[in-house]
């Protein structure tokens, strides 16, 4: 029993040991193989690499295939046979491939469990158009692109309004639909998609519209070439394909001509501004207004255009007002649009601050623009104005002598009876006692005002005394000489911040230039001080003033009117608490 069990055993394992050597006898090999070696662009093929007499466990290296190809997905499978006593294996790996490009197409030599394939081509045709028509014989695709446009003939830098639409009658999975574009013009895509169904040409598609403000920068013939679209559809015919990614279809549009004109002659010389619609309106003033000497009025002026952005309007000014200082705001600047137009707007605020009482007289503003609706030259303007200036609060009214007051000839003519003129004299009598008491009212605050004001100034020499003794040991020659330095090289603002850190060396409570200029006691030193306050914000002309300002101030600052610092206490904190 025992040497029958021994002779089974080394029966089997010399069985095995045939069956190694008979893999082992074969040398692995490799092959490749294609499904197809023509395809049109947009179709697949599948790729068939074959592995025999090798037990490696490696799969195929296929990244050098993404070149030229997408790679839709692979598997792979294994058998092994058994023959005679001999048996082989064998692995095959199946690849989907989608061409990327028209022409000739090369698959590479593969390395795969130390074996190679052999190179393959493939011959990639252009995709066909769809052959299929209506009944009146107007071809009927799936997928279709339209691009419209308007006007054709635009002039330039005018917003044509353009129209993409994608035509679909099958169940897209994926897409990718191309925007217009150019050298030399400038796209921009208006509002949000919009989908929707219709019916062309007798049959139902699913619709997606989109729009795009155009502008050419020059005139002249301009070609806007085809835009496509590229997506994948569900093969209704096998949904349950091997790569389940549905068949390729694409489509694209028209190239179209645009014939862009050059700006017309009668144009003017001002800017450019070619619109459908252009407004310019003005609030915050108008003829029922009136204000005070001093008291500032503010003028809102408005500027709408349809077809332009922002970009292209030009900057609102109102101009120099007689018997007025003007002083205008930065500009609000916006563009939207409603998914066909684009509106461009320019908003623009001016402080005014009448200067004398009388008329105010605003001037016309007007912005020069031209037609497109009716191709011809416009003016969106807002009139002039006329406002009602009244002498600042507290001014004494200029009294008519020879015509007596209304209330006294009323009066007068009233005084029928004795009774009423009794009433009126003891009225008078009053009168009499109570302005005589006002007048001494009067003369005990005037002088309790001139003892305060001799208390003051005696204060004030004190105070100016104490900054002179300050002054000979403070060393301001640092920020003097920067202050000197900024008005050789005509920078105001540097010149404005030496001075003001210069001062601040003897009074560093000061704030800004106004209060400078209301503590210096020379003349030309505070009438520079304003100007420069003034040409720093934009109302003032700056030329020659950093030379006026630098004379100025060639020596010392002159401060006239010294704050006294012991100064009554006071139960409320201060209005404009002093810098720490």
């Amino acid at each position: 029993m025992k040497s029958l069990i021994l002779r089974m055993t080394l029966a089997l394992m010399f069985l095995l040991v045939g069956l190694l050597g008979g893999v082992s006898a074969h040398a692995a090999s490799a092959r490749a193989t294609i499904d197809r070696d023509t395809v049109q662009l947009g179709e697949t093929l599948t790729l068939n690499v074959e592995l025999e007499g090798s037990t490696s466990n490696s799969d195929p290296d296929i990244t050098v295939l993404q070149k030229d190809f997408d790679i839709l997905g692979k598997s792979s499978s294994t058998s092994i046979n058994i023959i005679n006593g001999q048996s082989s294996s064998k692995v095959l790996w199946a690849v989907g491939l989608q061409p990327k490009r028209e022409g000739t197409l090369t698959i590479p030599s593969l390395n795969i469990g130390g074996a190679r394939t052999q190179a393959l081509s493939v011959i990639v045709k252009a995709m066909a158009a769809s052959s299929s028509t209506d009944a009146s014989g107007k071809p009927v695709s799936d997928v279709m692109v339209e691009l419209t446009v308007d006007p054709h003939a635009p002039y330039v830098q005018q917003q044509v309004r353009a129209t993409l639409k994608l035509y679909y009658a099958v169940n897209l999975t994926e897409g990718n639909l191309e925007d217009p574009h150019l050298d030399g013009i400038v796209v921009k895509k208006l509002g949000q998609d919009k989908q929707y169904q219709g019916n062309l040409n007798g049959r139902n598609y699913n619709i997606l519209e989109r729009h795009y403000a155009i502008t050419a920068e020059k005139s002249g013939a301009v070609t806007l070439p085809a835009v496509n679209f590229r997506g994948r559809a569900q093969d209704a015919n096998d949904p349950n394909s091997f790569f389940n990614r549905g068949r390729i279809v694409a489509a694209h549009s028209d190239a179209l001509q645009l014939d862009v004109r050059a700006r017309p002659a009668d144009s003017g010389t001002g800017p450019w501004l070619p619109a459908a619609s252009m407004t310019l309106t003005a609030d915050g003033v108008d003829a029922t207004s009136s204000v005070r000497v001093g008291e500032p009025i503010t003028l809102n002026l408005h500027l709408k255009a349809q077809g332009l952005g922002f970009e292209q309007l030009p900057e609102l000014n109102l101009g120099s007002v007689d018997g007025a200082e003007v002083y205008p705001d930065k500009s609000a600047t916006r563009t939207r649009d409603d998914g066909t137009w684009q509106y461009g707007e320019r908003d623009r605020k001016f402080a005014i601050v009448p200067t004398r009482a009388g008329k105010l007289k605003l001037p016309e503003v007007e912005v020069r623009w031209w037609d497109t609706e009716h191709d011809r030259a416009a003016v969106a303007s807002v009139p002039a104005q006329e406002i009602d200036v009244l002498p600042a609060a507290g001014a004494a009214p200029v009294a008519n002598a020879s015509t007596p007051p209304q209330s006294a000839a009323d009066a007068m003519s009233s005084a029928t009876d004795s009774a009423a003129l009794i009433a009126a004299q003891n009225q008078a009598q009053t009168w009499r006692w109570l302005a005589l008491a006002s007048l001494l009212l009067w003369t005990f605050s005037a002088l309790g005002g001139l003892f305060w004001y001799l208390r003051q100034r005696r204060a004030s020499h004190a105070a100016t005394n104490k900054l002179d003794a300050v002054a000979t040991t403070i060393d301001d020659s640092k920020p003097r000489n920067a202050f000197r330095a900024a008005c050789g090289r005509n920078d105001l603002d540097a010149a404005a911040q030496a001075l003001l850190r210069w001062a601040r060396l003897y009074r560093p409570d000061l704030r800004s230039l106004g209060e400078l200029a209301a503590l210096v006691g020379d003349t030309s030193q505070r009438e520079s001080l304003v100007l420069l306050e003034r040409a720093r914000y934009g109302d003032g002309n700056g030329a020659g003033l950093a030379e006026r300002v630098a004379k100025a101030f060639a020596g010392l600052i002159s401060f006239g009117h010294p704050d006294v610092q012991n100064k009554t206490d006071s139960v409320l904190p201060p209005l404009y608490p002093t810098r720490i």
